[in-house]
């Protein structure tokens, strides 16, 4: 289990070693694959399931290149420095988000010079909450569903998908 402040501390770090991975590879963008998981407890068998299909998932998109892997307490985190266009990168991010099976269980950001892209930049809807079909934020924002209703579709989403694997 994690406090909130642990998680607001990694949350600096990783935007810190984003930027500092921008400085030493200039005119590159940064790949960023993190877990979403509600909830305090950010390292378990779910999440290292979903981190390992995200994994696979970038190694897939991007042959040939090897993800920076940081297994923390405060989540799974893994990096891929590339001197693509960003607009390209996310979109091809955002086609791993939107048609993996566990592909709305990960959020993988593109951070450029200019920061972060969001789906918008490249012409996408933001995404849809798990359990009903209005935006994830929105439903984040007024707490419509409960942590335990996430987990158990979450729950359900991974099982399906180790089944299959």
């Amino acid at each position: 289990m994690i406090t909130l402040e642990q998680l607001l501390e990694s949350r600096d770090r990783r935007s810190g070693h984003q930027m500092e991975l921008l400085g030493k590879h200039p005119g590159s963008s940064v790949v960023c694959l993190t877990v979403q998981l509600p909830g305090s407890e950010k390292r378990n068998s779910i999440s290292l399931a979903i981190a390992d299909a995200g994994l696979k998932a970038l190694r897939d998109a991007f042959p040939g290149f090897e993800p920076e892997v940081r297994d923390l307490e405060t989540g799974f985190e893994a990096y891929l420095t590339l001197a693509m266009p960003a607009v390209e990168l996310k979109r091809i991010c955002c086609g791993i988000e939107d048609s993996h099976p566990l592909g709305r269980l990960m959020d993988i950001d593109v951070i450029c010079a200019d920061g972060p892209l969001g789906r918008a930049r490249v012409g996408l809807e933001p995404r849809k909450c798990l359990l009903c079909s209005n935006e994830a934020r929105l439903c984040m924002r007024m707490h419509s569903h409960t942590r335990e209703e996430l987990l158990e579709k979450i729950g359900q989403m991974v099982d399906a998908y180790v089944r299959k694997s």
